[in-house]
């Protein structure tokens, strides 16, 4: 009997990589690069995004400096079950916004020999955990915490600052709405929108 490397069909193993990191860090980015590394590879794959995020097209996942690959909305995290057949590799993009569920369904997706590829806010702009994030980076083979820059004082920014009034933790926004701080600028800012 061949091997998998002797037919030329190498088999992907199942894992989950989370990639997680303030808005305006490339974690969209970097979504993308992976995917598009797994498409030159000849590996077949997919990229949801769910439906709440419509900020730059209805249907692609599209990062900040406009890179776009065609992707499928879902509303719910079971969907990926459904639509995950033939594949080898899923992305995933703003996993933040999925429902609960998420962690569950990706893990069975794992198990199933599938490579998940998650990128996502870990915190919201209060600097707590973000949806299924926390779990998902509890559960991950990897996790690759990338960071903007913080427009404060330009080192590396860990938190979302939120720029406008509403307590929502799910805000849709870009750089009018949000800025991305260190630590020392966060509380600096916050301290400031406070004291007026």
């Amino acid at each position: 009997m061949l091997n998998t490397f002797e037919t030329g069909l190498a088999r992907v193993r199942g894992s989950i990589e989370v990639i997680c990191g303030a808005m305006f860090s490339g974690k969209t980015e970097e979504l993308l690069r992976r995917l598009r590394r797994a498409k030159i590879a000849g590996l077949r794959v997919e990229i949801f995004k769910p439906t709440i995020d419509v900020r730059y097209d209805e249907s692609a996942v599209v990062s900040h400096d406009r890179n776009t690959i065609a992707s499928t909305p879902i509303d719910n995290s079971s969907n990926l079950l459904l639509l995950a057949s033939n594949v080898d590799v899923i992305g995933i993009d703003e996993a933040q916004f999925f429902d609960e569920r998420l962690p569950d369904v990706v893990e069975q997706l794992a198990d199933q020999g599938i490579r998940v590829i998650i990128a996502g806010l870990d915190m919201d702009f209060k600097r707590l955990p973000f949806g299924p994030m926390a779990h998902l980076c509890a559960i991950a083979d990897s996790v690759d915490k990338i960071h903007a820059i913080c427009v404060g004082c330009g080192s590396w920014a860990n938190y979302s600052y939120r720029l406008v009034s509403g307590d929502q933790q799910v805000m849709l926004g870009e750089a009018k709405e949000y800025q991305p701080l260190c630590r020392t600028c966060y509380l600096k800012y916050l301290k400031n929108q406070t004291n007026s």
